[in-house]
């Protein structure tokens, strides 16, 4: 039998905010470019909402406060980490306070296409300390759900290859001169990155689900287990 889960931040939380009185589900999908993390995500909206459950979505760089602004300086790559850090951060803090708590206190689901968990792992592999990402995102409301998509590093690259013919800049880890090959330096990155999620995986204990497999094989397991915290009320 399944029960309820109780709602809290990972630390301070946001000011004048309620846990108990968000009564919506907060469902995060993480994984990797390539990890089939948007379709998955496309699946499940179409599956809860033709069943009559009311979904709003939110993901990294969806701000209309700072979305444009940090994809402009990341193009430029003149940032140094602990600003880039804290851009995406602001990028979070907003989209929390003012899409993703609205939607759970009017009883919705929240699907995130990422959440603190990628922002905190690249953090890790590039060198960030732990505690002060702990506390940076403190302001979190823990997810009733989080699923990561995992992937090997050598699929994620044909996956990658065959969609957009090239690599992402960020997705390699160019920025660490890991390589100067593109390719071997994606390769090490992302290995990097499944080390930090599993690392992340003993602190907040998310599932990860073996994302080398079909759409509908993934699509199934994930619906089964979502069905299980919607049923929990």
């Amino acid at each position: 039998m399944s029960t309820k889960k109780i709602r809290r931040f990972y630390g301070y939380g946001i000011p004048r905010v309620k846990p108990e009185e968000l009564g919506g589900k907060l469902i995060v999908v993480e994984g990797a470019d390539g990890s089939g993390r948007s379709t998955q995500i496309a699946e499940l909206v179409n599956w809860l909402e033709t069943s009559g459950r009311p979904t709003v979505q939110v993901g990294l760089k969806r701000s209309t406060l700072v979305s444009a602004e940090l994809e402009k300086a990341q193009e430029g790559n003149v940032l140094s980490r602990t600003t880039l850090s804290l851009f995406y951060s602001t990028d979070f803090a907003d989209q929390l306070e003012n899409i993703i708590l609205p939607a759970l206190k009017a009883g919705f689901i929240v699907l995130a296409d990422r959440y603190i968990y990628t922002l905190m792992a690249r953090d890790m592999v590039r060198g960030m300390d732990d505690k002060w990402l702990k506390n940076l995102y403190g302001i979190a409301l823990e997810p009733d759900a989080v699923f990561y998509l995992s992937v090997e590093p050598e699929e994620l690259v044909q996956r990658n290859l065959s969609k957009n013919a090239t690599l992402d800049y960020w997705e390699s880890g160019m920025d660490l001169g890991l390589s100067r090959d593109v390719f071997d330096s994606f390769l090490k990155y992302q290995s990097s990155m499944q080390n930090a999620f599993r690392t992340l995986q003993k602190t907040y204990g998310f599932d990860i689900v073996d994302a080398n497999r079909s759409v509908h094989s993934v699509n199934k397991e994930l619906r089964k287990k979502i069905s299980a915290v919607i049923d929990a009320e």
